[in-house]
């Protein structure tokens, strides 16, 4: 779909904050080109279009196919290093360097769950039970940090198994220099010991000040005493520490998935973000614009977003954080992990760097309700907007939620049928549902449609009954919210097919049908048994064409994804004791399934992953016929499990 609101460069450019971040270069049709990062996001978009700048043939080249670009703002220029590497991970833009090895970022591992942790350079995040610290962007720092973790907290660096090898060896070199309290010789509690890990934990999570100050009156009083050589030693120390004590937000040791939501509102216009945390790392972000009440609550707006955001949206996060208590929480949570089929948690985090997230996002949604009013506006012009002409086309008061079907099949062969929908006039992919027939034999599009509609709101109503018997809102269903009309791809008989199911199952939903020419282009709508015409540059009509080929797409890709399957499925399958290796093995030697049929016994038993009782199922499956009277004659069973007189099944698919 192609992006058709219109982008005002220089607007856009005199817009762009003077404050580190990232930005993302997209084409017409929303592709990300480029993912880039900045200390200052003004000044570094600014200079991809001015002329005369010498880039290279490649950069000029991606400049020449920007449509529009976005930014995400960050709090420092090393967050913003590592959210461009997780969106370039994640998206693998045309013109930015893929690296083949995948390099990540170093952290420091505190092991734990050890009975004498150690403090260790990483850079691999597990889920072993250990605590992990970072990232950084200098490995140089991270390894100072252990450094001086070692020097402060005498925590040991080697690889013994303690306590099980306590008094094997004599204590290293570390405990001779006064780095290590020599846990291997049994020098210090284990108790004693967690309180100097501990001690260190606290240090790496953030209690950095008191070491700062140690350092620095050590560093002061070194060169006070012309000990520079000393002294330079804490001043590098101590910058170290400064340097890792760089708060991240971007990434997490916990690799949970999680979404962090929050709001910016003014009057009755309000943006919601929504970062995406996956595997612990921000992937990604969107905006949601809202018209809002002047006198509505914060905490109800941002509830009835959650509802209505995660609403069919199956792939739910672990864990959703907010910038406020929302006052059904409880209920949500109980809604949302029935969905997921595991707990999903709600926090609102007061402090550390999940709050420093969910400051972001706020500061992003801010920043895109000041500056882009304007194209809020064009777009609610393209959705909102247009959903409303079609609402006065059909003299329909108010249409927020559409409903559309297609059918897709070959001379009727795995029929399927499509939903799509599409909510204030944006498509809604968590929504979307597709329909293999089973009642319907040959291409009869008539009595297929017929099936889908109703499944579809059979399956609704009894969804809504259900939620109604427990107490719940039927709004928080997959199936049990209804559409405020029905899209049909056709004329008459399409509309006819869905108003009769509907009349049955007593909902009073309208429908109308997208009509086309003789070209295959959409001309009108078909509602009340009237054709009604509409102006093809309304956005309106362009709608409507989004509408219409988005349900044919969508029934498109699921009918081909069905003949695709249909069509690797080999006649060796229905071999009993033949598996998947065995079936490619074969496929390799012989070269095709007709040339398994025609092979000996004895080729096949000395086949590649074969055995005699295998190759006599293969043998058996082809030639029953022969097998019946082996068996008669001997009285032996089939070792293929056939029995005598089957068959029918010599044929090659």
């Amino acid at each position: 779909m192609e992006n058709e609101f219109h982008f005002d460069l220089k607007e856009e450019l005199r817009k762009l904050p003077e404050k580190p971040g990232v930005y993302i270069m997209h084409d017409h049709t929303d592709a990300i080109l480029y993912v880039g990062k900045a200390v200052n996001l003004r000044r570094r978009v600014h200079q991809y279009f001015v002329k005369k700048l010498n880039r290279g043939p490649k950069i000029e080249y991606m400049v020449t196919k920007i449509a529009y670009f976005e930014y995400i703002v960050t709090d420092s220029e090393l967050e913003a290093l590592i959210l461009e590497n997780n969106l370039i991970k994640e998206h693998r833009p045309k013109y930015n360097t893929l690296l083949k090895d995948d390099k990540t970022y170093p952290y420091i591992k505190v092991t734990v769950g050890e009975t004498y942790p150690r403090v260790l350079f990483t850079r691999k995040l597990k889920k072993d039970g250990s605590r992990y610290f970072g990232p950084f962007k200098s490995a140089g720092a991270v390894r100072d940090t252990i450094e001086l973790i070692r020097k402060l907290f005498q925590i040991r660096d080697c690889t013994r198994n303690l306590p099980r090898d306590q008094g094997k060896e004599r204590p290293c070199l570390n405990y001779q220099i006064g780095q290590c309290k020599a846990p291997c010789q049994g020098y210090v509690s284990e108790e004693e010991y967690r309180k100097k890990v501990d001690e260190a934990v606290s240090f790496l999570g953030g209690s950095y000040k008191p070491v700062v100050r140690l350092l620095t009156a050590r560093m002061e009083k070194a060169s006070s005493e012309l000990d520079f050589e000393q002294a330079a030693e804490w001043r590098d120390l101590r910058a170290s520490v400064l340097q890792v004590s760089e708060k991240q937000k971007m990434e997490s040791e916990d690799g949970n998935d999680r979404d962090v939501i929050a709001m910016a509102a003014d009057g009755t216009e309000a943006v919601v973000s929504v970062f995406y945390v996956r595997g612990g790392r921000v992937i990604g972000r969107d905006h949601q614009f809202l018209h809002i009440g002047l006198d509505e609550d914060r905490k109800e707006i941002l509830s009835d977003f959650v509802r209505q955001f995660y609403a069919g949206n199956m792939m739910l996060p672990s864990e959703v954080m907010l910038e406020t208590e929302i006052s059904d929480r409880a209920l949500l949570e109980k809604w949302m992990s029935q969905r997921k089929g595991r707990a999903v948690h709600i926090r609102v985090p007061l402090r550390g760097a999940k709050e420093k997230l969910v400051a972001m996002a706020r500061e992003n949604s801010e920043i895109v309700l000041r500056q882009d009013r304007e194209r809020i506006r064009q777009q609610e012009g393209r959705t909102i907007g247009a959903m409303q002409e079609i609402a006065t086309l059909l003299g329909i008061s108010h249409i927020s939620r559409v409903e559309a079907y297609d059918i897709s099949n070959t001379s009727g062969v795995e029929s399927v049928g499509s939903m799509v929908v599409f909510e204030k006039g944006m498509p809604k992919p968590g929504d979307y549902r597709k329909f293999r027939i089973r009642t319907v034999q040959g291409p009869d599009d008539y009595a297929s449609l017929k099936e889908v509609l109703t499944r579809r709101f059979t399956h609704g109503l009894e969804e809504t009954a259900q939620l109604k018997e427990k107490g719940m809102d039927p709004k928080l269903g997959s199936f049990s919210v209804f559409p405020d009309l029905v899209m049909m791809d056709g004329g008459r008989g399409q509309v006819n097919i869905a108003e009769n199911v509907l009349r049955e199952l007593g909902l009073p939903i309208p429908v109308c049908g997208m009509v086309k020419d003789d070209y295959h282009r959409t001309r009108g709508l078909y509602f009340r048994n009237v054709e009604l015409p509409i102006d093809t540059h309304s956005e309106g009509f362009k709608l409507i064409t989004r509408i219409q080929d988005e349900a044919h797409r969508f029934a498109i890709e699921y009918h081909r994804s069905l003949r695709s399957k249909a069509q690797t499925h080999s006649v060796l399958d229905e071999i009993k004791g033949i598996g998947p290796a065995r079936r490619k093995a074969l496929l390799r030697a012989f070269g095709s399934a007709e040339a398994v049929r025609d092979a000996g016994l004895d080729q096949l038993a000395h086949a590649p992953s074969m055995d005699a009782r295998s190759a006599r199922s293969v043998w058996d499956f082809f030639h029953p016929a022969e097998s019946a009277e082996k068996a008669d004659a001997d009285g032996s069973l089939f070792l293929s499990g056939q029995l005598p007189g089957q068959d029918g099944r010599d044929k090659i698919n």
